[in-house]
């Protein structure tokens, strides 16, 4: 396997790791947590997934710039690409209308419950699932 190729297995199997962390284990976690309110709880998670989002957006340019210098097969290609996809759609699309939300309760309003954390969760196991997809091709690469 070539440099570059090792270096986007690597960032794929770093990226999976993860979301699957903050996105299936702490953001759920932390609302069991004691004396955590709806309030503290998007706090928090609006600094959790605000970080995640950076590293995730890391990992995918440092995806990408493997890719493109390792010349894997067109399955590895539409597999990292269909990644990045789904990462350039929660951040365009479904997370400024998470953002609205959480603003109008972080001030204090009742907001009801939004179907884009809905969108959002579906979003982040397709993501998880083309993770997994894009790291073995590249193992098999």
């Amino acid at each position: 396997m070539s440099a570059p190729l090792a270096a986007a297995t690597a960032l794929t199997f770093v990226w999976l790791g993860m979301v699957l962390a903050i996105s299936f284990m702490e953001a759920p976690l932390k609302f069991r947590a004691p004396d955590v309110t709806l309030r503290i709880g998007l706090g928090i998670g609006r600094l959790v997934f605000r970080a995640l989002n950076i590293a995730e957006a890391v990992l995918a340019a440092g995806l990408i710039g493997s890719v493109v210098a390792g010349s894997p097969p067109a399955r590895v290609i539409a597999a990292a690409a269909a990644v990045v996809l789904v990462l350039v759609v929660q951040l365009a699309v479904v997370r400024p209308s998470l953002t609205r939300r959480s603003d109008r309760i972080l001030a204090g309003e009742q907001a009801p419950r939004s179907r884009s954390h809905y969108a959002y969760v579906g979003l982040e196991v397709v993501k998880v699932a083309g993770l997994v997809v894009a790291g073995s091709l590249l193992l098999a690469a």
